[in-house]
């Protein structure tokens, strides 16, 4: 990567004497995996952090999703949103479900409660909404939904770290939520992942499904598979959730700057503060009117990468035009219109923790030139 190059994100990375450190406990111990200190401490820690009653680790992101769906032996089709990354239906894939898109709400970039009863069907098992860019879904709506037809629901809270509504975490909205800590994330432990739930048996029948399914040396009570995090990522999440809250003040400021930036330039908007909401500014989109702006999404992205800065269009094309889902009837430009629309003018500005004043400044310049 060239020094002179602003990325869209950059990990959040802990001192590395203090990391060296307890690389030596781990290698003291020899013990470094299957649920180590380390591994047990990060629970605890990130459940008081994010204000939850009770959490899993895992070995990355995915893993969570497609564990969730096991353990609440969820079949048939599922409904959710073309309106994210492609692990959220992948997930869904892999364990031989249907996803039905519906179309979003633009006002959040999540998933549509008013579209969703049109979708139901008897095959229907769950909804599975996304807290796009870290910003809540409209939980009370789905809630209500899901209970009328005995539906479960799985958050794809990915974006979602520390978000709260009113000071309660977002994370114990519906049946599960599930959480990523990859690299290019707000607290990361370069891969890993989280499955929050609400009960402690659902979280023992959890770590077992994670563990190939042992309940203890000679009982194997399901078929689970590997996705446990080990001793070296959970030491280096232990001191990143240190200097978590320094680093969401820090993208606070500079999504101040944009806001306050490019308020006024024609043909662009972006999302403001939502009333209530933690947010962890975890990603800064803006949406591109080529009508009203003088160019297009794509020349204005073409034109910050020839710069060296480098926006992502998060997410173009939907995961509906993929080819592993094109071709579901629910797939079509005409049933996700909204969808449609934000992919094709999104484009995520970098935020991250280390960017500077003369960084934004030259974001900022880039677009309004």
């Amino acid at each position: 990567m060239a020094d002179n190059q602003i990325t869209v994100t950059s990990p959040l990375l802990p001192d590395l004497d203090e990391f060296q450190q307890m690389l030596k406990e781990i290698w003291d111990s020899k013990w470094v995996t299957n649920n180590g200190s380390f591994h047990k401490q990060l629970e605890k820690e990130l459940a008081e952090y994010l204000k939850v009653p009770y959490l899993s680790l895992f070995t990355n992101g995915t893993l969570p999703l497609i564990t969730s769906l096991q353990a609440l032996r969820i079949t048939g089709e599922v409904i959710t949103t073309p309106y994210s990354f492609v692990a959220t239906t992948h997930a869904l894939w892999w364990n031989g479900i249907k996803p039905v898109f519906v179309d979003i709400d633009p006002s959040n970039c999540g998933i549509n409660p008013a579209k969703i009863e049109a979708a139901i069907t008897p095959k229907t098992t769950a909804i599975m909404p996304v807290h796009c860019y870290g910003k809540p879904c409209d939980t009370k709506a789905i809630q209500e939904i899901a209970d009328k037809y005995g539906l479960k629901v799985i958050y794809d809270a990915a974006h979602a770290f520390g978000v709260e509504v009113n000071g309660k975490s977002i994370l114990n909205e519906g049946d599960i939520s599930t959480l990523s800590f990859h690299a290019t994330k707000v607290y990361n432990t370069i891969e890993g992942g989280a499955m929050v739930m609400k009960d402690e048996q659902t979280k023992k029948r959890i770590d077992y499904l994670k563990n190939f399914g042992f309940a203890n040396e000679t009982t194997v009570v399901a078929p689970g598979i590997n996705s446990k995090m080990d001793e070296v990522r959970a030491a280096y999440g232990i001191l990143n959730l240190r200097q978590v809250d320094a680093a969401i003040e820090a993208r606070r400021k500079v999504a101040e700057a944009y806001r306050a930036a490019l308020r006024d330039v024609p043909g662009i908007t972006f999302f403001d503060e939502m009333p209530g909401v933690r947010s962890n500014y975890s990603y800064f989109p803006i949406f591109v009117d080529a009508e009203k702006f003088g160019r297009s999404r794509d020349e204005l992205y073409e034109e910050m990468k020839a710069a060296n800065v480098l926006g992502r269009r998060y997410f173009y094309p939907l995961i509906s035009e993929f080819s592993t889902y094109r071709g579901l009837p629910s797939a079509t430009r005409e049933n996700l219109p909204e969808a449609y629309k934000l992919a094709e003018t999104v484009l995520c500005l970098p935020m991250h923790h280390a960017l500077n004043t003369e960084d934004v400044d030259l974001i900022v310049a880039l677009v309004k030139k």
